[in-house]
């Protein structure tokens, strides 16, 4: 069992969709997989999965004593993982009772992927003290890059297993018109292990909203590459990108 939070240092880097897409490919590599919405206030893992419809308990119900945390967990429709809501009314939840429901479940699945709440207050000391790994996830760009910068050290006072970086939403052509950082480049700006480089991508954020993960979206092979890399502990990576050197 491998209990993995995925984090941020800003919002709207594409973390969700990075947790939803990553436990969709986990799954259909024959892991068990559950997913958990460690972000209370604003708790749309399960909007990001097409699920929402179908949520009878949530993490809230678990807290309450109402249900046991497998009778909360919701099936993907897109896949074979399972995913656990969260409530405004689990906000409150200490990471003491947060921490008990993610051991809880990982004694039945291979992987647990905890979606983190972005920045760094409480609800991320929550998510990360119930982890074993943690995977940050950034953009190429300066501001998202340096509040990566802080998560990064925050992550390193934690007795984490590994720490590693995805960089997501990398335009190519930009990135060989020297507008935009490469994702090895910015791995090397944060003295980061990078394990997945995805590009930027409008079919995902199109399906995503159907709660669908398509097979002809263009960053398919880049998640199952990032997935791969996961199961095996390893650090391949495809750069999407040159930068055009300036006799061509």
């Amino acid at each position: 069992m491998r209990k993995i939070v995925i984090t941020s240092g800003k919002g709207g880097v594409g973390k969700t969709t990075i947790t939803a897409t990553l436990g969709r490919r986990l799954s259909a590599d024959g892991f068990k997989v559950a997913l958990i919405d460690g972000d209370v206030g604003l708790n749309n893992l399960d909007v990001a999965m097409g699920v929402e419809s179908r949520v009878v308990y949530d993490m809230g119900d678990v807290l309450a004593g109402r249900c046991r945390p497998f009778q909360a967990l919701v099936a993907d429709s897109d896949s074979t993982a399972r995913v656990l809501p969260s409530s405004i009314d689990s906000a409150d939840v200490s990471a003491q009772a947060f921490r008990g429901i993610v051991d809880t479940l990982a004694d039945a699945f291979d992987f647990v992927l905890i979606d983190c709440p972005a920045g760094i207050e409480n609800g991320f000391h929550r998510a990360v003290s119930s982890a074993d790994e943690a995977i940050v996830v950034t953009t190429p760009s300066a501001s998202a890059i340096r509040d990566a910068d802080k998560v990064l050290r925050l992550l390193s006072t934690y007795n984490l297993k590994s720490i590693s970086l995805v960089v997501n939403r990398v335009r190519a052509d930009l990135v060989a018109k020297g507008e935009m950082l490469s994702a090895i480049e910015t791995a090397k700006l944060l003295h980061a292990t990078l394990i997945g480089i995805i590009p930027d991508d409008d079919v995902i954020t199109i399906y995503q909203q159907l709660g669908k993960s398509p097979e002809f979206a263009p960053s398919k092979k880049a998640f199952s590459l990032l997935a791969k890399n996961i199961e095996s502990n390893d650090r391949v990576v495809i750069e999407t990108a040159r930068r055009r050197r300036w006799w061509r």
